[in-house]
């Protein structure tokens, strides 16, 4: 790691909440992600353990350790790749997933997990804003058909990856918007709807077609 003793020099720090009295007021998001310097020293936290079981703790299996020591050296666009290898859709769980991967981290042993939502969060925020994300159509075609039925995160996730290998995906979602419990179950100010909307544009470029109100 580029900080090996960070851990022992920075505290965590969590991202900030919009005041009560101003989200009175609206129903839209009131996290305040990380500026750049704060995530580059929650980055330096990441102590170089000897068995990252953050990793394994990841549902998806993010390369954490990569991406934090990438943050560090403000190398974000590369932090962005090791990100995306592994997560099709960050901005989704760096919002809403309650972060196992830190209940595993090895530093929250004896002292404070190091913060790595609000990393991926910075990082997957940094992308979108400065155009690095953007859609990856296959190349070639494998002349092959896909269904993939329900236009959850799951469902969205596969049909993008079978997508970007070369296969004509379609997906096929009940409601009358694909989202799933991302859409439907989860409230604006824990995600707003347009994240949902601006990934589907995305997939849509990459080939995959979505039929809604259709009932499998």
């Amino acid at each position: 790691m580029g900080k090996v003793t960070g851990f022992m020099e920075f505290e965590r720090v969590d991202e900030t909440y919009e005041a009560p009295v101003k989200r009175l007021h609206h129903y839209k998001e009131f996290v305040a992600a990380l500026t750049d310097d704060e995530a580059k020293v929650q980055g330096a936290r990441c102590m170089d353990c000897g068995i990252p079981f953050c990793n394994s703790g990841c549902p998806v299996n993010n390369i954490i350790p990569d991406f934090n020591d990438l943050v560090f050296h403000d190398d974000w666009k590369n932090a962005l790749d090791v990100l995306q290898s592994t997560n099709n859709f960050p901005e989704f769980t760096g919002r809403i997933c309650p972060a196992p991967c830190e209940a595993a981290c090895t530093l929250g042993i004896n002292s404070d997990a190091v913060g790595i939502k609000s990393i991926e969060h910075a990082i997957i925020d940094k992308g979108w804003e400065n155009g690095w994300v953007k859609p990856q159509p296959s190349k070639t075609k494998t002349g092959k058909k896909v269904a993939v039925v329900g236009g959850g995160p799951a469902g969205m996730a596969t049909a993008q990856q079978l997508a970007r290998v070369g296969h004509d995906v379609t997906v096929f979602e009940k409601n009358d918007r694909v989202g799933g419990l991302l859409r439907y179950g989860i409230p604006d100010f824990k995600m707003e709807k347009w994240l949902i909307d601006r990934r589907v544009e995305q997939m849509q470029a990459e080939g995959v077609k979505f039929e809604t109100g259709v009932f499998v």
